[in-house]
């Protein structure tokens, strides 16, 4: 049986580059747009042209060499910023307009001092004004997660008799649970009229920890769209990181999802953004992280010496990883050690590694890591000799 399709909407461009201190210029962006073709995302956010002239210039230029992907600028639902999105990307292939309005409470109130009728009207003036130059129309219905769910239903349904292709359900302030995203998601495949036209998207954020399971939450309720961006970067906390996503509806073939992305790319593109961002991913990262596929407990280290998967659900090689790593620590036992050894070049008989653990033992007490170096002088140290077959 064929697996859904789930697309991937990448944002690093437009809603990771809105983090302090990671701003890219055009040069850097082209680069990671290019990679993010290659590897195989369905759409590029790329920015949000009426911000600013550098940002504008940046989305036109990645519309003009980007062939194969859907490219998006975003507005809000204002005539102006539209216009300008259309004229940024009017060199693109297969160009699309994101735009939108805040439908929660907080929103219509404090922020538009509005109701919700007058909001339904801009959302339809918006999406409507929008089609007039492109065919392909995404309308955001900006803390759906705190929307109630019978007008967000309505809000939709309007959105998609103005032409609306994408509907994009935000959590914008990462406040959902993911059984309460997943029943948002349902509550709106079931109830809005017309929903068969346009394809639900997922666009959650991380302030509390939930954006990946709120994400996966939506697909297995119907959305066939999830926004994300390289390594989780985003506003605040950040968005729900692709890596994750991609590589959970893998290992999960039960849910019958998948996506296009080529997963032996995802390492080298989280080094990629990582470096031109300048934003470190955090060691103990899902998927990217440099400890990922590290273990330095002596029980995991024997497991996985013996068999990989007995602590290793993925193949390092499937997300561009060498190998798995294991780390040598005042924590790691015998099997770990003549792993080690023979990497290097020694073969150690079983009376041979007894006498080397107990000096190892000395050694990785004063050190937080053993390193490659440190295992030669340890065993040339050892009472007992011990040739090398390198």
């Amino acid at each position: 049986m064929s697996k859904d399709k789930v697309q991937i909407f990448d944002t690093t461009l437009r809603d990771g580059e809105q983090v302090p201190g990671c701003k890219l210029d055009t040069k850097q962006k082209l680069v990671i747009a290019e990679r993010l073709e290659l590897l195989g995302v369905d759409v590029i956010e790329a920015g949000f042209p009426i911000s600013s002239p550098g940002d504008f210039n940046s989305v036109q230029e990645i519309a003009k060499i980007i062939k194969n992907v859907t490219v998006c600028g975003l507005t809000r639902a204002v005539r102006k910023d539209i216009e300008v999105a259309a004229e940024a990307l009017k060199y693109a292939k297969r160009p699309r307009i994101h735009t939108g309005i805040g439908t929660s409470e907080s929103h219509i109130k404090f922020k538009f001092n509005s109701n919700k009728d007058a909001i339904i009207e801009r959302a339809i003036e918006a999406v409507s004004y929008a089609k007039t130059f492109v065919e392909d129309v995404e309308f955001y219905a900006e803390d759906a997660g705190r929307t109630d769910n019978e007008f967000l239903a309505r809000v939709c349904e309007a959105a998609i008799k103005a032409g609306a292709t994408v509907l994009n359900i935000p959590d914008t302030t990462g406040y959902c649970l993911p059984e309460e995203y997943g029943a948002k998601i349902k509550y709106l495949r079931e109830n809005v009229k017309g929903i068969d036209k346009a394809i639900l998207s997922c666009h959650c954020h991380n302030d509390l920890g939930l954006a990946t399971a709120n994400s996966i939450a939506g697909v297995i309720n119907g959305a066939r769209q999830i926004e994300c961006t390289i390594n989780g970067i985003g506003e605040r906390a950040g968005n729900t990181a692709l890596e994750e996503v991609v590589m959970i509806l893998r290992q999960h073939p039960r849910l019958n999802l998948d996506t296009n992305i080529n997963s032996k790319l995802l390492n080298d593109t989280s080094r990629m953004v990582s470096q031109k961002m300048g934003m470190i991913v955090q060691p103990n990262k899902a998927i990217v992280g440099a400890n990922a596929f590290a273990h330095s407990s002596g029980i995991h280290q024997d497991g996985v010496i013996k068999n990989r998967e007995t602590y290793e659900i993925i193949d390092p090689a499937d997300v561009g990883v060498d190998e798995s790593s294991i780390v040598l620590t005042a924590r790691s036992g015998r099997a770990a050690l003549a792993y080690r050894a023979k990497n290097v070049g020694y073969e150690l008989t079983k009376l041979q590694l007894d006498v080397v653990y107990d000096e190892f033992l000395k050694y990785a007490d004063q050190k937080k890591e053993i390193l490659d170096e440190d295992i030669h002088r340890i065993i040339e140290s050892s009472p007992v000799k011990i040739e090398s077959i390198a």
